[in-house]
């Protein structure tokens, strides 16, 4: 399942435009999810941290394994999903809604246009 309204990454993150074009949500794929399994811990930079595109910005703790988290775009982290705290694994159960994992106040918007969109990042998970 690869919504069509979401922006996504090579790294198998997704993001959401909201508050009016100036922030971005970000979370990760079902695709991500499925290759991670059970999540368990989600360690996330601070709020208020500057991120830059591409870099790690927290890690997902699986049964199998500890991931990096990268930012997608450049800005500063604005929100947590706090409810991922007590329920990491809504990141497993519902990757594209409540599973979202942080906020990001977007630099400049542009670099939105970099990102992948849902019909390319159907073909790049096909072919994996």
């Amino acid at each position: 399942m690869v919504p069509d309204d979401l922006q996504y990454t090579s790294e198998h993150e997704w993001v959401r435009v909201v508050g009016g074009g100036s922030t971005a949500r970000v979370g990760i794929t079902d695709y991500a999810q499925d290759a991670l399994g059970d999540i368990v811990y989600v360690h996330l930079s601070d709020v208020g941290e500057d991120v830059e595109a591409g870099s790690p910005m927290g890690e997902l703790e699986s049964t199998k394994s500890v991931s990096d988290l990268f930012a997608p775009v450049s800005g500063r982290i604005a929100a947590h999903n706090d409810a991922l705290a007590d329920s990491p694994e809504l990141c497993n159960s519902d990757p594209y809604g409540d599973g979202w994992i942080v906020e990001i106040s977007l630099s400049d918007d542009s670099q939105l246009d970099g990102l992948l969109t849902a019909e390319d990042y159907q073909a790049a998970i096909a072919s994996t």
